[in-house]
C-alpha cells in the first residue's frame, strides 16, 4: 500500500508516537508485508525469528520491538507492539468509509456494464466495461473490476483477510487496507468469497474461471487461465501460476506457489510448493504416477505376508 504522498521517517514516528532509529527526513512511501514490500516501504516484525528476513527484506524502514543494528540505507521505528502500530498506520492512510448509498458516488462503473438490483458497489470501485454483475454481490471499497467479467449472486469481493494475533484476552486482528483487482473476461459463480490484501493486492489473473463456493485468502495471486471447481479453499498469500487446474475441494496451506499448468486433483490437500505441468492427488498432494505405484505396492503386502508364511 502506497501513502498518497511520500512522507518523512520523523513524519510516521509522530503518528505512532514511538522512537526512530536513522535520518528524520528518512523517506517513507508506504507499507506492506514481508512478501510484497518494496524500496520506501515499511515493514513490521515482533519476533527474534524473523528480525533477520525483516531487516534483510527490500523494506527500507523497520517496524520493530527492539532497537538492533540497523542495516545500511534503512531505518527503524521501535515500537513496544509493532502489530498493533501497522494496525494503527492502517487506520490513518485506508480508514474504514461506511456508505449511505447501494452504489458509491465514486464508484467508476464502464460502458456496457450491467449491476443487478441488490448489489453493494463500494467507495472507489472501478469496473470495466462489458461486465455483469448480478444481484447480491459485494464489491468491498478499492476494488478494480477489468473488462468482461461476470460474477454470479453471492459472491463478496473484498473481505478482511483472516490474519490475527493471539493477546491473552483474545485475538487481534490485522486491519486489511489492501485491494481485490480481477482482470480482463474472468468468470466468478456464485457465493465465492476473494479476501482484499493486507496491504497488497489480491489478485485474478486474465480469463481465469472460478466455479460456486470458492474461497480465496488476502493476498493470493492467481494466474491467467486457470480454472478453478467448487469448493476449493485458497489460503492466503499463494501464488498459482497460469493455466493451472484445481478441481473440486481442493484445499492449500498458505505462502505455497503452485507451479504453471498443474493438475490438482479433487479433495487434494496441498501443503507445500508443486512444481508445474504434473497431476497431483492426495494429502499432502503427490504426483498421481508415483501415488498410484505406492498404493499398488501396499495392496501386495497380503500377499507378501502370505509368502513369508509359507
Amino acid at each position: 500500500m502506497k501513502f498518497p504522498k511520500p512522507h518523512t521517517l520523523k513524519e510516521v514516528a509522530e503518528l505512532i508516537d514511538c522512537k526512530f532509529v536513522g535520518d528524520a527526513n528518512f523517506q517513507v512511501l508506504g507499507m506492506n508485508e514481508i512478501h510484497v514490500v518494496e524500496r520506501g516501504d515499511i515493514v513490521f516484525v515482533d519476533h527474534p525469528k524473523y528480525y533477520d528476513k525483516a531487516l534483510n527484506s527490500a523494506a527500507t524502514i523497520v517496524l520493530i520491538n527492539k532497537e538492533v543494528d540497523c542495516p545500511e540505507g534503512k531505518a527503524l521505528l521501535v515500537s513496544d507492539d509493532p502489530f498493533r502500530d501497522f494496525n494503527k498506520l492502517t487506520d490513518h492512510f485506508k480508514p474504514f468509509q461506511s456508505s449511505s448509498n447501494s452504489i458509491s458516488a465514486t464508484a467508476k462503473i464502464g460502458e456496457g456494464t450491467v449491476v443487478q438490483p441488490n448489489c453493494f458497489i463500494g467507495h472507489n470501485v472501478t469496473l470495466g466495461k462489458n461486465c455483469i454483475i448480478h444481484s447480491n454481490v459485494s464489491i468491498y471499497d478499492d476494488a478494480v473490476i477489468g473488462n468482461n467479467v461476470t460474477i454470479h449472486s453471492g459472491t463478496v469481493l473484498g473481505a478482511n483477510a483472516f490474519y490475527y494475533k493471539n493477546r491473552p484476552d483474545g485475538y487481534d486482528r490485522l486491519k486489511s487496507g489492501g485491494r481485490v483487482v480481477i482482470e480482463d473476461y474472468v468468470d466468478i459463480g456464485a457465493s465465492c468469497t476473494i479476501d482484499r490484501g493486507v496491504s497488497g493486492d489480491t489478485i485474478i489473473g486474465e480469463g481465469s474461471k472460478l466455479d460456486n463456493l470458492i474461497q480465496v485468502g488476502h493476498d493470493t495471486v492467481i494466474g491467467k487461465k486457470c480454472l478453478i471447481a467448487s469448493q476449493v479453499g485458497i489460503a492466503g498469500c499463494v501464488v498459482i501460476e497460469d493455466e493451472v487446474t484445481l478441481w473440486g475441494q481442493v484445499g492449500t496451506t498458505s505462502g505455497i506457489t503452485i507451479g504453471k499448468k498443474a493438475v490438482v486433483q479433487g479433495q487434494s490437500g496441498v501443503t507445500k510448493s508443486i512444481e508445474g505441468g504434473k497431476v497431483y492427488w492426495g494429502t499432502p498432494a503427490q504426483e498421481v504416477r508415483a501415488h498410484l505405484k505406492e498404493m499398488a505396492s501396499i495392496k501386495q503386502i497380503p500377499n507378501i505376508l502370505k509368502q513369508l508364511k509359507n
